[in-house]
């Protein structure tokens, strides 16, 4: 079929590449470069870097809904879209014979909205997996045209967003093969089964040491890579990559063990082990590798 693939990030770019293999990509939109290097030069959005790398044309349109004839003029098959990032009017949802399907992050009606990956790690879940729906003008509200479940397990949003992006875009190529054969069957979403997840906030990274153990490791896994789980430490913010929860007691956020071989901080229950951990203008390092620039003793706190 002839594609207009419409997505910006990481989730999408994995998933046009899987689909440029399949189908005719006539055209790539995402949404415009915001990103700048330390040089001040703007950065690529990773779906525009994919294209580009698979000679796809590619356009960037502020605001999608103000270029209807354009994206008519490509005489595409069917729209998919990925983590694109903006809405679509009805005007631009009739265009193609099949109309829009989109590849989402969670197993819908379940996390409808913007942070579906995050959200699942953060509320504990032990499943979370990809949804191929029709697009409407409800936000993730279409029928459900596949799905398939993934495990989360320990994994951080990075991880998961890379596992998620490939089932995605294996199950995307399956499905469009069904509805170009005319043997798809589209199911309603279960309205009362509807949960949604709006944006997080850098706020949101902030770890709350009252919470317990798998709560906090939950935010240390769902901000890793962005914007990355944060404490104080003697009056300086301190990021925390990665972290296990262990045994352990004591007051929320006090470190109650500090050797060689790293540290473990109280929860509100249970504790932590810090694995990974930065210090403002300094590397990421081990726990250990920490330590050897770092007196911590046991009674010290974190968040404090």
């Amino acid at each position: 079929m002839r594609v207009v693939f419409m997505g910006t990030p990481d989730f999408a770019a994995t998933v046009l590449q899987r689909l440029a293999s399949a189908h005719e990509v006539v055209a790539v939109i995402s949404q415009p470069d915001r990103a700048k290097n330390r040089k001040g030069e703007f950065i690529f959005t990773p779906a525009k870097e994919r294209a580009i790398a698979c000679e796809i044309p590619v356009f960037q349109y502020e605001r999608v809904r103000n270029h209807v004839e354009e994206l008519r003029a490509f005489d595409a098959d069917i729209f998919v879209t990925a983590a694109y990032g903006q809405i679509l009017s009805q005007e631009i949802i009739d265009i193609p014979r099949y109309g829009i399907v989109n590849v989402h992050a969670s197993l819908l009606p379940k996390y409808r909205g913007s942070s579906p990956i995050q959200s699942a790690i953060l509320n504990g879940d032990k499943v979370t997996g990809v949804t191929i729906m029709q697009t409407e003008l409800g936000m993730d509200s279409g029928d459900i045209l596949s799905a398939e479940q993934v495990e989360i397990g320990n994994l951080n949003t990075l991880e998961l967003t890379e596992k998620l992006a490939e089932v995605g875009a294996e199950l995307l190529i399956k499905t469009l093969e069904l509805i170009e054969s005319g043997k798809i069957l589209p199911k309603k979403q279960d309205e009362s089964l509807v949960s949604g997840c709006k944006k997080l906030s850098k706020e949101a990274a902030q770890i709350d040491w009252s919470k317990s153990a798998s709560e906090v490791c939950a935010v240390i896994r769902a901000f890793n890579p962005n914007p990355i789980a944060y404490t104080s430490l003697n009056g300086e913010r301190i990021k925390i990559y990665e972290a296990v929860e262990c045994a352990g007691e004591g007051d929320f956020g006090a470190i109650i063990k500090a050797d060689k071989g790293g540290f473990i901080v109280a929860c509100g229950k249970n504790a932590i082990k810090i694995n990974q951990i930065q210090a403002p203008g300094k590397r990421v390092m081990t726990a250990a590798e920490f330590l050897n620039g770092n007196k911590l003793t046991v009674g010290e706190y974190f968040g404090k």
